[in-house]
């Protein structure tokens, strides 16, 4: 099984994908609480979390992870 930090890694580093086309949803304080933070917000993705230029989310926050429309990551609940 793939983890969400081994789905961006592919996306960021394997030819022909790109980061900057990833969309990503990340749960907020509660479980209802879901935003969505687009690939190319995304600065640094290091062992634990990853990083915009505002937060820095651990990827067990991720929830959902779309790659030009298509679904590449789900968490199962």
């Amino acid at each position: 099984m793939r983890t969400a930090r081994d789905v961006l890694n592919e996306l960021k580093w394997r030819e022909g994908q790109g980061l900057a086309e990833a969309q990503i949803w990340v749960r907020g304080r509660t479980a209802d609480d879901v935003k969505s933070i687009r690939g190319e917000e995304v600065t640094d993705l290091g062992r634990r979390y990853f990083s915009t230029a505002r937060a820095t989310i651990p990827y067990y926050k991720i929830v959902r992870i779309e790659h030009a429309g298509v679904l590449v990551f789900e968490r199962a609940d």
